[in-house]
């Protein structure tokens, strides 16, 4: 069964075609052609796919495309601003090296997003937590925590 859903991408009005048994990955890489969401495990393990639904941090590969209806999804993609402009989380996670093989960087981003939007003042052990859902294999979080901790000042400037 098919369906058209409307909601908003992105900060766009928009709308898809969507067979009920789609994940939110799928209608996001394959209709919208919005790759910056990586496909990991599959299982909501991993967090690679983490993106923001009216402002909180999902596993898009567990979450059913349906769901989305008049609601608003942010990928990475999303957070660019006017003329391109990263956000100040990616400039940190560009900074301090919390880049290395990239896969799970929009997914580490989305979730450093949420948790900031809640709580603009982490502690270390609140960064740590509030990334605990996402996986790492090249960096050893610690480049990781310290582009998070670092954008904070930045981040409570410019958001």
């Amino acid at each position: 069964m098919k369906e058209i859903i409307h909601f908003t991408l992105n900060g766009q009005q928009v709308s898809a075609e969507i067979e009920s048994h789609k994940m939110l990955i799928q209608m996001l890489r394959d209709i919208f052609q919005l790759t910056g969401t990586k496909y990991g495990c599959g299982m909501g393990e991993c967090g690679a796919c983490t993106v923001l639904i009216d402002g909180l941090s999902v596993n898009s590969c567990m979450y059913p495309a349906f769901e989305v209806r008049g609601k608003s999804v942010t990928t990475i993609e999303g957070l660019l601003g006017e003329g391109n402009q990263f956000h100040p989380i990616q400039e940190s996670f560009v900074r301090h090296g919390g880049v290395q093989c990239g896969f799970c960087t929009p997914g580490m981003i989305m979730s450093a997003k949420a948790m900031l939007d809640e709580n603009p003042s982490p502690t270390d052990a609140e960064i740590r937590r509030g990334i605990s859902g996402n996986l790492c294999r090249c960096t050893g979080y610690v480049q990781i925590i310290d582009s998070i901790r670092e954008s904070v000042a930045d981040y409570k400037d410019r958001v």
